[in-house]
């Protein structure tokens, strides 16, 4: 019998796993007085080399974000690099989404007119190449040009080469009219994740993998879309709108579910789609605050997307695995470092991180 392909991705990533912070080391960070106690803490974890690289220029929650930003980068690129050739072009779509969440944050920082400084600390980069480069088509010096234009139209405009045109152009001048930066994003997104379930063929015969994967993240967002309309009193065709194609959720389940009095009836009716979506009802009876449901849907997600992955570690998954614990550690140490920021007591903040409870 042949080898599987994946033998060799196996080999490269299994030992990176260990690297992923622990339970032990989650709840030191929680531990930390403010933002800079954070990044102290965090000099002790395999994080020390990026806050060095990045202490001298930032300080504060841009020298967290800086460095754990670096971090995904690299872990992007050896994923990448791991990849045999016949899962390069799946793989390689689906980094593009850092690429897509570059644009959307340069689009909505013009729409607010905040300074290039104020969003070059946010884009998804390791200050040095972004991490896009290795599978989507901007390079560091493009994204700089993009950051440097004097309006969201000329932003715009810049993207057309990127490939970006088609999918925004149209909608400027409804943008213009309304100032509505949505149609936009979710035009975005739509056409991203399109090209990710187009490029996970079945070349191999383990591509279904990424496309469940992904299928169950556009199904996450989706419930989180009925709850922000419910919660912002939104009728069910404008979330029907607004609805992304591609999951297991249909949209014609729209008016069934959305049919709940409340959002916490609603989100009991979500329960067979994220079994642990009822516990952001605290959070949202104290300050009506979605996060709660939002880090749920995502910990339901990824405990049963990991436990199918590693039922097929000789395939694709173990790629998928590693990028989707890259990106929960990202998420869970932001959230960390918002909590220290904004002096959240850790009874608000430890419940909604994802990786200390897989």
């Amino acid at each position: 019998m042949a080898a599987s392909p994946y033998a060799v991705a196996l080999g490269r990533l299994k030992p990176e796993f260990p690297s992923f912070l622990g339970r032990e080391t989650y709840a030191t960070l929680l531990g930390a007085k403010d933002i800079q106690d954070l990044a102290k803490l965090l000099e002790s974890t395999i994080y020390v080399d990026d806050l060095a690289r990045e202490r001298a220029t930032r300080d504060g929650g841009p020298l967290v974000e800086a460095a754990v930003n670096r971090m995904l980068v690299r872990r992007n690129r050896k994923a990448l690099e791991s990849t045999p050739f016949a899962g390069r072009p799946a793989v390689g779509a689906y980094l593009g989404r850092w690429d897509v969440q570059n644009v959307e944050l340069i689009l909505a920082s013009k729409a607010q007119g905040r300074s290039i400084a104020e969003t070059e600390v946010e884009l998804v980069s390791s200050r040095d190449i972004p991490a896009g480069l290795y599978a989507g088509v901007m390079t560091l010096d493009d994204i700089r040009s993009v950051v440097a234009q004097p309006s969201l139209e000329a932003t715009v405009a810049a993207l057309v080469k990127f490939g970006y045109g088609t999918t925004m152009l149209p909608l400027v001048e409804a943008y213009q009219r309304s100032r509505d930066i949505f149609p936009i994003f979710h035009a975005l997104d739509a056409a991203y994740y399109r090209d990710v379930l187009a490029a996970a063929k079945f070349f191999q015969g383990d591509e279904w993998v990424l496309r469940q994967y992904v299928a169950s993240e556009i199904d996450g967002r989706n419930l989180l879309l009925l709850l922000k309309g419910k919660a912002h009193d939104l009728p069910a065709d404008e979330v029907a709108h607004r609805w992304l194609d591609g999951g297991s959720l249909a949209a014609s389940a729209i008016s069934d579910l959305y049919s709940a009095r409340t959002v916490p009836e609603l989100a009991e009716r979500l329960t067979g789609r994220a079994p642990s979506i009822a516990e952001g009802n605290d959070a949202y009876a104290q300050s009506e605050s979605l996060t709660g449901y939002e880090a749920a849907i995502q910990r339901d997600r990824a405990v049963a997307e990991l436990h199918r992955m590693r039922t097929y570690p000789l395939s694709i998954s173990v790629i998928m695995a590693y990028l989707l614990l890259a990106e929960l550690e990202r998420a869970d140490l932001r959230r960390i470092a918002f909590g220290r920021v904004y002096r959240l007591p850790n009874d608000r903040v430890e419940p909604l991180l994802v990786m200390p409870r897989l």
